[in-house]
């Protein structure tokens, strides 16, 4: 009999780090956890959370620090903890298993597995003693048990057939591309059936899309923003507007401090579930930063300033890479770091208690759970208007107010933060910088979006064996980089390259791009598995094409594949960009929340991508010009020397101050020598 104690300990995961000292006898994902299980028959244990999660921290206080339940877990499974974020790929297969076998999902992800990994039984968060019509823990590991040691033929075929299932299943939403989906695809009629479809789901009232809980679909945003470009939309300006004002206004967004949370609970947004992700916030500025080009409000602007401000403050290396999260929790209790009491309101802001409370819809009971979580639920113009005060007296109170209390705030025990660097995420944020450079013009963004590639550059490759890992933490990069990480970080180089002109960068996506069709290429579909063809320790290799939370990587390198097809002249790639969205065909006009990263690839292909090049001594002013403006289909080039190896940088003048031209399919205008000259090209 194998001695097990709890491996945890020489782990860097905070997620894993948080559980090194239950009494259970964890192991990280790893064979020899498999081969212990086979020698000793048991099935395993595969529990999965992250370290921002509630209901993974509920359920380890009930459960896995309970001496008995760990003494059970120990007796009858071979168990293994598995942070969600360092393992994206073990927790995607194994939450198809767990929906498939019970219709939902979530995290804590608890599923049971053969020794061989294949999955027979799992579900959520289970309490630990029965409660909201579900077994307990220990009702569920014991039969698990008995199961397993008295009907051990009937589970083993339960997973092969679950397993085969997982291996043979189609994603969701790929279909057979043929002439006539590629005629109906293309058009503008399908892009006006899409924004009907997104707007027939939408919240008139309070913005978002769908029921509670709401989430803040970016990409459905962006999507309706670029229409409203394209095609003068009114009701599709309207829908992304409301939807960003209602999230800056509401309890998601961190009225004092800056950042979001993760989603809202409710359909106000004024609830939300309090942890702070690295990848929403990215995400929530790239769309800030276009409404913002777009509309020129003061509102948007802001945001991105104190999200990009929250972001240094609190998930910055100082090294130039991007923490991961920060918790929902401190002191054990959701929220508390963020909420207040209206008594403590009024004794650090005494006269001024009364408006700001009023303002901020703070209330003596709570507005939420008996405590009370800021928002906004008039603009600051209808709230000075009833009011009756000066907009700009109020305005400068308001931040002295809201200064006083976060002040107060810090003094309080912070959530925890996860400091692990995920190579995806941190591509995420790098878009997000260059593109609040594009936006604002301040300079800081673009110095810090260079300071993070070289960051990711100099710790995630490794140059002896060509490469890249998904995750970093101590000097320690772990884990070989998965689908997302390549095709976000190909997305940073390309943004990287328009607002610094730089076509190394260029080149980096290029070999990258090259990489990914070598070592991840599904030959069936020309689509892209999550895993590279040398990974071995999952049991099925699986396409991803779903827009969930983040941009499916399918539906970017897609992007991809299309932009530098055009940057390099290589007409393979822009064919093959074209095949992966014929793939997707009429799921993208009939879900098109689902596929929202789709849908604006679709409008890149009926659009068309205009090619700007600028060149001459002295690029950077109109560089600068052109960024603030929203132009979301371009290709855009800017160089002081021609480079032959980029044909929209051959036979270009170099020797003038400044020369911009417009061109398509590399034949280009007659160059123009400003901006406002190219605003009537564009036209």
């Amino acid at each position: 009999m194998t001695l097990h104690t709890n491996r945890l300990i020489q782990e860097t995961s905070p997620y894993l780090l948080q559980h090194a000292h239950n009494p259970v006898n964890w192991y990280p994902w790893c064979d020899e956890a498999f081969e212990i299980a086979k020698r000793e028959n048991k099935p395993v244990l595969v529990s999965i959370g992250y370290s921002a999660c509630h209901w993974c921290h509920v359920m380890e206080k009930e459960s896995f620090e309970h001496e008995d339940t760990a003494k059970l877990m120990n007796e009858y499974f071979i168990n293994i903890k598995v942070d969600r974020e360092e393992r994206p790929d073990v927790d995607h297969l194994y939450m198809d298993a767990v929906q498939a076998m019970t219709g939902s999902g979530g995290w804590p992800l608890n599923v049971f597995l053969t020794p061989e990994a294949k999955p027979f039984y799992g579900g959520t968060y289970f309490p630990p003693r029965r409660a909201y019509n579900r077994s307990s823990w220990p009702e569920i590991i014991t039969a698990i048990h008995t199961s397993f040691t008295e009907r051990k033929h009937e589970i083993e075929s339960q997973a092969e057939n679950l397993t085969q299932h997982l291996i043979n299943a189609n994603p969701f939403g790929l279909g057979t591309p043929n002439n006539q989906n590629e005629k109906e695809l293309f058009s503008k009629e399908t892009l006006s059936t899409i924004v009907d479809r997104i707007l027939s789901a939408a919240d008139k009232t309070w913005g978002g899309f769908g029921n509670a809980p709401k989430f803040p679909q970016t990409g459905v945003i962006q999507f309706l923003l670029r229409h409203y470009h394209a095609f003068k939309d009114e009701k599709a300006l309207e829908q992304a507007l409301l939807s960003l004002d209602k999230m800056i206004y509401g309890g998601i967004h961190d009225q004092l401090g800056g950042g979001f949370a993760r989603y809202s609970t409710d359909e106000k947004w004024l609830a939300p579930h309090f942890e702070k992700m690295l990848y929403d916030n990215a995400l929530l500025i790239s769309v800030l930063a276009e409404a913002y080009q777009l509309t020129k409000r003061k509102l948007y602007l802001d945001t991105i300033h104190t999200t990009m401000a929250f972001i240094q403050n609190e998930l910055l290396d100082s090294e130039g890479g991007f923490y991961s999260a920060l918790d929902a929790d401190s002191e054990g209790v959701e929220g508390k770091f963020y909420t207040w009491s209206k008594a403590e309101i009024d004794f650090i802001l005494g006269e001024d208690a009364n408006l700001f409370c009023k303002y901020f819809d703070v209330e003596e009971e709570g507005n939420w759970e008996h405590t009370n979580i800021l928002w906004v639920s008039k603009t600051m113009e209808q709230f000075v208007s009833e009011n009756e005060i000066d907009i700009e007296l109020f305005s400068q109170k308001l931040e002295q107010n809201k200064n006083l209390l976060l002040a107060h705030r810090n003094n309080r025990i912070k959530p925890q933060l996860d400091d692990k660097i995920i190579l995806s995420w941190n591509s995420l944020m790098n878009i997000a910088c260059s593109k609040a450079f594009a936006a604002t013009g301040k300079e800081e963004y673009k110095d810090l979006a260079i300071k993070n590639i070289h960051f990711i550059e100099t710790n995630f490759f490794h140059l002896e064996t060509n490469t890249i890992s998904h995750t970093y933490k101590n000097g320690l990069a772990k884990y070989p980089a998965f689908l997302d990480d390549y095709a976000y970080l190909i997305q940073a180089y390309i943004h990287l390259q328009e607002i610094s002109g730089d076509t190394q960068y260029l080149m980096n996506a290029f070999k990258l791009l090259t990489e990914v069709k070598l070592n991840f290429e599904d030959e069936n579909s020309g689509l892209f598995f999550y895993t590279s063809h040398s990974q071995k320790d999952i049991i099925a290799k699986k396409v991803e094409i779903y827009d969930g939370a983040t941009p499916s990587a399918n539906s970017l390198l897609a992007l991809s594949f299309h932009y530098l097809g055009i940057i390099f002249d290589n007409q393979e790639w822009k064919d093959q960009a074209e095949n992966m969205l014929l793939q997707i065909n009429s799921s993208i006009s009939r879900y098109p929340i689902s596929f929202a990263n789709w849908a604006i690839f679709l409008q890149v292909k009926v659009m068309g991508l205009a090619e700007i090049v600028i060149t001459g001594n002295s690029v950077n002013a109109s560089l600068a010009e052109i960024l603030r403006e929203y132009y979301p289909f371009k290709v855009l080039q800017s160089a002081n020397q021609q480079k032959d190896i980029f044909p929209l940088l051959k036979n270009k003048n170099f020797n003038s101050d400044v020369e911009i031209y417009l061109c398509k399919d590399y034949i280009c205008s007659r160059p123009v020598e400003n901006v406002k000259d190219l605003k009537n090209l564009l036209k």
